[in-house]
């Protein structure tokens, strides 16, 4: 497995595996005009564009034989001040991988990267947001560290979902 770092030609392949991952995952959790709205907002080829551009965010692919297989955004800002710890928070925006390769360590090497990369840009904290209901999820976070740091929610179209902000300090 490789890892490199985004190219605006791949804003269309992150889209595509950004939406069936979620679709896949959570898809069943929602009303089709708020699932529709949101992948719309939040997997769009153009968003997708607008972050690789965008000089405070790392987007780090993993691939296998040129097939993408997941990918981790970092924003070099934090996410949610109002419960931030460090004195330079981040956030982990996203690590998704493909569904039909879950269990090939593909989390694992992105998220390893994702701690170096904060590591490297200074930060003394890192934020994520993650659904109440995946335990999942959040026992790959504790794994690395993570704790729940405070109850908050996200949106889906009009639907409101409750989740957990994990931090981990560096």
């Amino acid at each position: 497995m490789d890892l490199r770092m985004a190219k605006p030609a791949d804003a269309a392949a992150l889209a595509e595996l950004g939406a069936h991952s979620f679709v896949v995952k959570f898809g069943h959790l929602y009303r089709a005009e708020d699932l529709s709205t949101f992948l719309a907002e939040s997997h769009s080829e153009a968003k997708v564009a607008r972050e690789i551009a965008d000089p405070r965010m790392r987007v780090m692919l993993a691939e296998r034989d040129s097939k993408l297989l997941g990918y981790c955004k970092l924003i070099m800002a934090c996410g949610w001040p109002e419960h931030a710890r460090g004195r330079r928070p981040i956030e982990l925006k996203q690590l998704y991988t493909d569904p039909e390769a879950t269990g090939q360590g593909i989390g694992a090497r992105l998220m390893d990267w994702a701690l170096e990369e904060a590591a490297a840009f200074g930060a003394d904290e890192i934020q994520l947001s993650v659904y109440s209901d995946n335990p999942g999820a959040q026992k790959f976070y504790r794994r690395y560290g993570f704790d729940k740091a405070a109850d908050i929610h996200f949106m889906v179209g009009e639907q409101r979902d409750e989740e957990f902000l994990f931090a981990k300090m560096l």
